[in-house]
């Protein structure tokens, strides 16, 4: 196993071996292609489901991992080394499933969740809406009863795997309460459904082959079946289940982007020296320092990320407080370390195409992605000040 990839994780070891499998064998050769070409990462993606990892959030008696936050962080750093894009497609997919069993009835767990835990069903978040920007939990989309099924219209935005999964959660509020936070409701739009109309491919700064792209909602019919949990109860899963897993998500992702930068800013000291002069740059004594510094940015970042997930792990109730801090501090650390990385290689890593310059590209999506830095700053503060986050 090559040296970029390999760390000692602290998840179970057969897992560790199979994210960084994957990674080091499908991920990093097709990185630059997928980023290229805008591409949804489908080789990628399929070496995950046969690996058997896109059940990592399933409850072991469905035939996944059932493992958690921490987990899920770990992983998510491996492949985000590797290809940023495709572990933001994995992430999703793995925040969808966390949603999807956190209520569960027995029917979902069979039509859903066993296929996910066989490798057979890719799911995603469906939530952003082009009216509402980062707060997500405010969607305009609306749901009618229509006998045994709900009729949906609106607008999603930024669907991750947008055209690729194989379900949606959505979510849509009963008319009349778009703009009430907390009542809105999740459903379950499978791939394919008659009046899901997919916008124009993705093509973004960075993070270029997520396939993120826009949808009408136009009356899909949705059966009642569909529906996770109870109409209205959805600000629970924003604060217990969708923060929580897509903030560690994220941030894992991010700080996997991060090690990366660090990785080539280390191979590229450690090996050049001025032919002027024969010094070696490992031998600068500001370049040292300033490795150190990137060292100890990117640990402390990782560090604060695997608490937080440890304490949502364990149910405790400074978990979301940590939480929020870490994703904040990540895209902190993803933004500075690639700045960094590109400083210490010049002129090498000024190549449009270059693997720096497509870190450097996809972690200036860490402050943007909703929820915001911005917004997350807002709920740390008000967390820590006794606060409701909204």
């Amino acid at each position: 196993m090559s040296e970029t990839l390999q760390r000692p994780y602290s998840l179970p070891s057969d897992l560790a071996f199979l994210a960084s499998d994957v990674a080091e064998r499908v991920l990093a050769p097709q990185a630059e292609e997928i980023d290229r070409d805008a591409r949804w990462p489908r080789e990628g993606m399929q070496a995950l489901a046969e690996a058997g990892l896109l059940g990592l959030l399933v409850p072991e008696r469905l035939g996944g991992h059932g493992q958690g936050l921490h987990a899920l962080a770990e992983i998510a750093e491996v492949l985000g080394r590797a290809c940023s894009s495709t572990a933001m497609c994995f992430a999703m997919h793995c925040v969808g499933t966390a949603v999807i069993a956190a209520k569960a009835t027995p029917d979902q767990e069979r039509r859903f969740l066993r296929p996910i835990a066989e490798g057979r069903h890719v799911t995603t978040l469906a939530l952003s809406e082009p009216g509402t920007g980062s707060h997500f939990y405010l969607p305009r989309s609306t749901f009618d009863p229509d006998g045994e099924s709900y009729v949906v219209n609106g607008k999603k935005s930024f669907i991750t795997n947008g055209g690729h999964a194989d379900s949606y959660v959505l979510s849509a509020v009963a008319p009349g309460s778009e703009l009430d936070p907390g009542t809105f409701t999740c459903l379950l739009v499978e791939a394919g459904s008659a009046g899901l109309d997919w916008g124009a491919p993705w093509s973004g700064l960075g993070m270029r082959g997520n396939s993120s792209r826009a949808a009408g909602l136009n009356r899909i019919s949705v059966p009642k079946a569909n529906l996770l949990g109870e109409e209205g109860d959805q600000i629970w899963y924003i604060f217990e289940v969708v923060a929580p897993y897509f903030l560690t998500a994220m941030a894992g992702v991010y700080i996997g982007i991060g090690q990366a930068a660090l990785d080539l800013s280390v191979a590229h000291i450690s090996g050049h020296k001025f032919s002027h002069t024969t010094a070696r740059l490992a031998e600068n004594p500001a370049i040292v320092e300033q490795i150190a510094d990137m060292w100890a940015r990117l640990e402390r970042a990782r560090r604060l990320l695997h608490y937080a997930a440890r304490l949502g792990d364990a149910g405790s109730p400074e978990a979301a407080t940590a939480i929020f801090a870490s994703k904040i501090d990540v895209a902190d650390a993803a933004v500075a370390l690639t700045n960094s990385a590109m400083q210490l290689v010049g002129g090498r890593g000024y190549q449009a195409d270059g693997q720096l310059s497509r870190l450097l590209r996809d972690a200036q999506a860490a402050h943007v992605m909703s929820p915001t830095t911005h917004l997350l700053k807002s709920w740390l503060g008000r967390s820590v000040l006794g606060l409701p986050p909204l």
